[in-house]
C-alpha cells in the first residue's frame, strides 16, 4: 500500500520506515501475528483502518515492535511515526465528531453499589448473596465495558432495594440491648477439669489450639438478639509463659456449619498482665463469638495425659467478657430520620406483629414529594429534574389514592429511586467534553471512596467551584484523610495486585502445613499498610518496587526469617541487608497469589510483573500450546520443563519477556518464603527438623537476562535493573489508577498526557500522593 505525498517531522515516508522495520517478519502468505503491514492504508477515516493504526501505535510504544533482538529504529525516526500515527488519528476523530469519550455508560459496581446505600441510607446491608461479582476487565471490575445489565440483575436490584429499606425505616420499638460480663469460669459452655482446661481464681487457663477445644462464649445466655454493631471487652493474659506474650484470635458466626463463622481479629497479650482487648464488630442474629488461642504447643491429649492441673506449659487465662449491643445511639436511628424527620410515628398492630409501627403524616402528598425530593437530590448525585421526580410521585399518589398508608406509598417512591437507572448508573456528558462539576464530584468520591459525594462536595459542584484546581487540591486532600478512604485501599490494592485471589488456592498442607490464617492476615495487612504509607507521606512511588522497610509483626517476620519482631501489632520495620525483601513483589500476600498452591511458575509470575508492575503486558499464549504440569516430586525444575517452550518459535519471542522476571522470583515459595531449594514430598514418610513430610529438591536458579541484554543474578540485582527505568513505573502505575478512577483503560491516544502526568510527577521525586494530585488535576480524570 503506498503513502505518496506522507512525508514524517524527518522528512521521511512512512512506507520506508515500514520496509525497513518491519515487512521482513510481516508480509508475505504468512505474516508473523497474522499482521500484514504492506496492508496498512493510510486512510484514517475509515475505523476499521485507524484500528489497525492504533494497535501499530500500542506497539511501538510499548517498545514490543520492532523486537529487541532485530536492529532498532533511530530515535527521532520512531518518534517521527509515533507522532504521525497519533495525529492523524486524533484529527481525523475530532473531523468526523465521532469519539464519544473514553468512557461509556457505566453502572456502579458491586461495591460501589454497597457502599452507596450505606452512605446513602446510614445502614450497612450485607447484599453478597443478592448481587453477583462483577467481571473483571483489564483488571478491574468496575470498568465500564464489562458491567453489564440483565434481566437477572434488574430483579436483584428491586430485592436489594426492598432489604436496604427493611434495615433503614424501623416499624417496631426500641430493641433490647445485651450489655453484661461474662465471667469465663462461671459458663457452662467451658468443660470442666479432666479436660484441656485449669480453673483458677480469676479465670481459666486454656492450653491447647485445637479450635474444638477453645472458648466458644456462647454463655448460653448471650446470642446477639438482632443485627448490628456489638461492642467486645476481653479481660486475658498469658500464662506460664516465660514472660513471652499470648496469642489468640476471635472468629464469630452461629458455629452450626463452617462457612457460618468468620474471623474478627488476631490480638496478643501479655504474661501475667491481666490485659483489656475492645473491639467492635457487626453481628448478624444469633451469632456468638469464639476465643482460640494460638502457638500454643500442646494439644489436648498431650494436656489430658498429664492433666491439665498439673500441665506446666504456655497458656491463655481468659477472666470476661464483656458485650454490649446492638449500639445505637438514638431511636429511631439516623436512618429513620434521615428519611422522615420528626413524623410522628404510631402504632398499628398486625396479626402477626402486634408491635407494628408505622410512620403517619397529616399532609401526605406533600411530605411524600419533599421526602422524595431530598432522597433523590442525594441518590442521583445531581439536581433532580422534574422529568425524573414526577413519574415516581405519581406512583406514590396511585398508593395513596389507592388507600394504602402514607409510610408504604413512602416506600414504593423510595424503592423507585433505588432502581433508577439515574441512580444505578453515572450521568456524565454525552461528547467528549469537560464533565460538569456533579459529575467530576461523583467521579472523585468514587474514585477515593467507591461511594457517593457527601454534602461537601455536592455544596461545590451545585456552586460550580470544583474545576478549580485549589479547591480540586483541597479536596483531594479531604477525602484522602477521611476514613472512608480506606475503600481506595482495598479496592484498588485488591485488583491492582490480585489479592482479592488471595483464598483462590490453598496451599497444600502436606508440603506448607505453616500457612495458617495468621500469616495469611499478617500478610495482606503489610501490603494495605506499605500502600498507605506511601500515599500518606507522600512516598517515591518507585518503592512499590523495591523499598527498604516494610511492615511486620512477629508472626510475618518469622516467616519471612527476620529477627527482632514480637507480639501481634503490625509496625514498620527497617529492614536489614540480605532480607531479600522490600516492595510488593517480594510480600507474601503477592507471591501467595501468583502461585497454585502447590508450586511455582515463572510464566505465571513474571507476566504478572509485566503487566501489573511494568505496564507492558504480554502477547496471549497460542491456543495449541500445552500447559506445563507442575512435578512436585522434584525430578525437573520448572527451567527445565520451560526449555521446551522456548524452543517452539511461536512461544520463544513472549518467553524472552516473561521467564526473567518469574525466575527472578523463584527464590519465593507458594507461600512467600525464601529458598534456596525446591521443596519436594520426602520419601518414606521422612521429615524435616520441622516436622514437615518434606524433603529438599534441585537447587533454585534465579539468575536470567532481560530481553535488552542486561543480566541479573537473583532478585535483589532485579530490582535494582527495574529502579533504573522509573518514568516507566510511574507511567504503569497512572495508566492503573486512571482506568480505575474513571472505569476505562486509557488508549494509545493517550499517551502524551500520561507523559505529561509522569514528567510532572518525576519533578516531584515520584511522589505516590503527588501521581494522585496530578491525575485529578488532569484532563484525562475530568473529561468523559
Amino acid at each position: 500500500m503506498l503513502m505518496l505525498g506522507i512525508t514524517l517531522a524527518t522528512g521521511a515516508e512512512p512506507r520506508a520506515f515500514f520496509a525497513q522495520h518491519c515487512d521482513k517478519c510481516h508480509s508475505g502468505a504468512k505474516p508473523k501475528g497474522d499482521f500484514d503491514s504492506k496492508s496498512l492504508a493510510p486512510d484514517f477515516s475509515d475505523k476499521k483502518s485507524r484500528g489497525h493504526w492504533l494497535a501499530v501505535l500500542d506497539q511501538l510504544q510499548s517498545g514490543d515492535m520492532p523486537p529487541e533482538d532485530k536492529p532498532r529504529p533511530a530515535a527521532d525516526e520512531l518518534k517521527a511515526v509515533m507522532e504521525w500515527i497519533q495525529q492523524s488519528a486524533t484529527k481525523t476523530e475530532t473531523q468526523n465528531g465521532e469519539k464519544p469519550g473514553r468512557v461509556v455508560l457505566r453502572r456502579l459496581n458491586r461495591a460501589e453499589y454497597a457502599n452507596t446505600v450505606r452512605d446513602l441510607l446510614g445502614v450497612e446491608v450485607d447484599l453478597a448473596d443478592l448481587l453477583p461479582p462483577d467481571t473483571s476487565t483489564n483488571g478491574f471490575d468496575n470498568n465500564a465495558e464489562s458491567l453489564h445489565t440483565s434481566s437477572y440483575l434488574l430483579r436483584s436490584y428491586l430485592d436489594a432495594a426492598d432489604r436496604v429499606l427493611d434495615e433503614a425505616i424501623v416499624n417496631e420499638s426500641k430493641p433490647w440491648q445485651v450489655k453484661k460480663r461474662f465471667h469465663i469460669k462461671d459458663e457452662s459452655s467451658v468443660k470442666r477439669p479432666g479436660s484441656v482446661y485449669r480453673f483458677l481464681e480469676d479465670g481459666v487457663a486454656i492450653f491447647a489450639v485445637w479450635e474444638s477445644a477453645n472458648i466458644r462464649v456462647t454463655m448460653w445466655n448471650f446470642r446477639s438478639p438482632f443485627r448490628g454493631k456489638y461492642r467486645f471487652r476481653i479481660s486475658a493474659y498469658g500464662f506460664q509463659s516465660q514472660g513471652k506474650p499470648v496469642k489468640f484470635h476471635v472468629t464469630a458466626g452461629t458455629f452450626k456449619e463452617v462457612t457460618e463463622e468468620h474471623l474478627l481479629d488476631y490480638y496478643s497479650v501479655p504474661a501475667d498482665k491481666p490485659t483489656v482487648i475492645e473491639f467492635t464488630a457487626q453481628l448478624e442474629p444469633e451469632n456468638r463469638i469464639r476465643i482460640i488461642a494460638d502457638d500454643l504447643p500442646a494439644t489436648p491429649p498431650m494436656v489430658e495425659k498429664v492433666g491439665a492441673d498439673k500441665y506446666d506449659g504456655p497458656g491463655l487465662v481468659v477472666q470476661w467478657v464483656d458485650a454490649e449491643g446492638p449500639l445505637m445511639d438514638s431511636w429511631p436511628p439516623a436512618s429513620h430520620v434521615a428519611l422522615f424527620g420528626d413524623l410522628e410515628q404510631k402504632k398499628m398492630p398486625k396479626e402477626d406483629d402486634p408491635d407494628w409501627r408505622e410512620v403517619v403524616s397529616q399532609n401526605p402528598l406533600t411530605d411524600a414529594e419533599r421526602i422524595l425530593r431530598q432522597f433523590a437530590r442525594r441518590a442521583f448525585r445531581r439536581p433532580v429534574m422534574e422529568e425524573d421526580i414526577q413519574p415516581i410521585l405519581a406512583r406514590v399518589r396511585q398508593r395513596l389514592e389507592a388507600g394504602h398508608t402514607f409510610e408504604q406509598a413512602v416506600r414504593v417512591g423510595l424503592k423507585a429511586v433505588l432502581v433508577s437507572p439515574h441512580f444505578l448508573f453515572f450521568r456524565e456528558k454525552d461528547g467528549h467534553g469537560r464533565l460538569d462539576d456533579h459529575a467530576l464530584a461523583s467521579r472523585l468520591s468514587y474514585f477515593l471512596w467507591s461511594s457517593m459525594p457527601d454534602e461537601e462536595l455536592f455544596r461545590l459542584a451545585a456552586n460550580q467551584k470544583l474545576h478549580q484546581p485549589e479547591v480540586m487540591h483541597q479536596q483531594v486532600e479531604r477525602l484522602l484523610k477521611d476514613p472512608k478512604a480506606d475503600a481506595f485501599t482495598r479496592e484498588f490494592t485488591g485488583q491492582w495486585l490480585s489479592l482479592r485471589a488471595i483464598d483462590a488456592t490453598m496451599p497444600d498442607r502436606t508440603l506448607y502445613p505453616e500457612y495458617d490464617d495468621s500469616l495469611k492476615t499478617a500478610m495482606l495487612k503489610e501490603t494495605s499498610l506499605f500502600f498507605n504509607e506511601l500515599l500518606t507521606r507522600d512516598l517515591p512511588l518507585t518503592n512499590f518496587a523495591a523499598s527498604d522497610f516494610t511492615f511486620l509483626n512477629e508472626r510475618l517476620a518469622k516467616h519471612y526469617g527476620i529477627p527482632g519482631v514480637e507480639g501481634m501489632d503490625m509496625r514498620r520495620f527497617n529492614l536489614p541487608a540480605g532480607s531479600h525483601r522490600g516492595g510488593v513483589m517480594t510480600m507474601g500476600s503477592v507471591l501467595k497469589v501468583t502461585a497454585n498452591g502447590t508450586t511455582t511458575s515463572p510464566v505465571l509470575r513474571g507476566s504478572w510483573v509485566l503487566e501489573r508492575i511494568l505496564g507492558t503486558p504480554p502477547a496471549k499464549p497460542p491456543v495449541d500450546v500445552e500447559a506445563i504440569e507442575p512435578d512436585i516430586r522434584g525430578a525437573t525444575t520448572i527451567r527445565e520443563q520451560l526449555a521446551k517452550h522456548r524452543d517452539v518459535e511461536t512461544c520463544a519471542g513472549c518467553h524472552r519477556k516473561i521467564d526473567p522476571p518469574g525466575f527472578a522470583l523463584e527464590s519465593f515459595d507458594v507461600i512467600g518464603g525464601w529458598r534456596e531449594h525446591y521443596r519436594s514430598l520426602s520419601n518414606n514418610g521422612e521429615r524435616d527438623s520441622q516436622g514437615r513430610r518434606v524433603r529438599p529438591g534441585p537447587p533454585v536458579d534465579p539468575a536470567d537476562v532481560l530481553t535488552d541484554g542486561r543480566r541479573f543474578q537473583n532478585i535483589d540485582e532485579f530490582k535494582q535493573l527495574l529502579l533504573a527505568d522509573k518514568d516507566q513505573l510511574a507511567r504503569n502505575l497512572a495508566e492503573k489508577l486512571l482506568a480505575y478512577a474513571t472505569g476505562a483503560q486509557p488508549t494509545p491516544l493517550d499517551r502524551p498526557q500520561i507523559d505529561t502526568l509522569v514528567r510532572r510527577v518525576s519533578e516531584k521525586q515520584y511522589g505516590f500522593r503527588s501521581l494522585i494530585h496530578e491525575i485529578v488535576q488532569s484532563a484525562l480524570f475530568q473529561t468523559k
